[in-house]
């Protein structure tokens, strides 16, 4: 090998309590370790190099896309590949990451992302996480950049190529930075509200910004706020003539599942499935309405539909369980409504099958195919 293959290119602070279950994670994938620390005070610069890797010290300037940025200038592999502190590479066949590295013919790669909610990042529960497929790997070329302060999003130099169109890789990150322990502990609701404010106050910014200022209140349960701003993100959006990104309807249809107001879901997540029709979270919240309005066949319905999609459409961020047990649960609850005891049995049991058959598979791989999530779209 004339140079490194894959260079891992990260941006810390003060990450010496989870650094080392992401540094031990890619050992055998990354050839390079390219670390920017942003002003680290406990010891993480120094775990970084214990580790092999290359150090940069930045000086924060409110800004994760240019942090990154410098990340990828000092890289010098073929691929780079991006994580954060909180994350860390899923047990499996590294050979088999690094062939498929070694032979892709896709300038970008998809990696099935676990985003886990709860209490301690030490003890993520398998059933509670939010799944995604993104690009986190792409080839180190010259021509690929993150933009945006907040919520970077990677973005390409120059024309269109046929070879953009990312490749889903079986390949799974674990993600647990928005696990409450460690929200709490890095100040990042605080943080990443003023960077949004700073923005929003900017003439001419993009609609994602109310988007992702609705998720810091969703996940403050400030759900009022964040109805507004997402409501405000989807008229932004309409109002510069692109289609609505389907996380900005999850999100709104979420906010009214928590706070107990799916009336309000009514009609207009009809139009939106049409839209989004393999979007499996957005059939569940029509079930759940169907069902709180005493349509049991018709959530039935819903809920079945939810069941075929299953949970491999990672193009969508989805709930965990929205196609598998959480509908095999609501449809247990209709035939029990209905009187039909016997199959609300049978459907109870599938459920308990299900969250058992999940757990016992852990990190089930995705299934190959080409898309990449609203979020983290590649932009000629």
């Amino acid at each position: 090998m004339d140079g490194p293959l894959i260079s891992l290119c990260m941006i810390v602070k003060d990450e010496a309590h989870t650094i080392r279950r992401c540094l031990e994670s890619v050992r055998g994938v990354a050839d390079e370790l390219i670390v920017v620390d942003t002003g680290s005070n406990d010891g993480t610069d120094e775990i970084c190099r214990s580790y092999g890797a290359k150090v940069i010290a930045y000086a924060w300037d409110n800004s994760f896309a240019r942090a990154r940025n410098a990340a990828i200038a000092e890289a010098s592999g073929d691929w780079i590949l991006w994580l954060d502190a909180d994350e860390e590479l899923d047990g499996m066949d590294k050979g088999l990451f690094r062939g498929i590295a070694a032979s892709a013919h896709s300038d970008v790669l998809c990696l099935r992302v676990v985003n886990y909610y709860g209490e301690k990042s030490e003890q993520p529960q398998a059933e509670q996480a939010y799944l995604l497929a993104q690009a986190r790997m792409f080839r180190n070329d010259g021509t690929f950049y993150f933009e945006r302060d907040i919520h970077e999003t990677l973005q390409r130099k120059g024309a269109d190529d046929e070879r953009l169109q990312p490749a889903m890789i079986p390949v799974t990150v674990h993600h647990y930075g928005y696990m409450d322990d460690l929200v709490s502990q890095k100040e990042k609701y605080q943080r990443n509200i003023s960077l949004l404010n700073e923005e929003k106050a900017t003439a001419g910014h993009d609609p994602w910004c109310e988007y992702h200022l609705a998720g810091e209140y969703y996940r403050n349960n400030e759900l009022e706020k964040a109805f507004e701003l997402v409501n405000e993100s989807i008229v932004g959006f309409l109002t510069i003539n692109k289609l609505p990104p389907s996380l900005a309807y999850k999100l709104k249809y979420e906010i009214l599942f928590r706070h107990g107001s799916m009336r309000g879901a009514w009609p207009g997540i009809e139009r939106v499935i049409k839209l989004y029709p393999n979007y499996v979270d957005l059939h569940f919240y029509k079930g759940v309405f169907l069902m709180e309005h005493g349509l049991y066949v018709e959530a039935i319905a819903a809920f079945e539909r939810c069941l075929e999609l299953g949970e491999n459409h990672l193009e969508y961020l989805s709930l965990k369980g929205t196609g598998s047990h959480f509908a095999a649960s609501n449809i247990a609850r209709c035939l029990s409504h209905m009187g039909r005891t016997i199959e609300a049995r049978a459907y109870e049991r599938y459920a308990a099958a299900l969250i058992a058959d999940s757990y016992k598979q852990g990190s089930r791989e995705p299934e190959s195919g080409d898309f990449l999530d609203d979020d983290n779209r590649i932009r000629a």
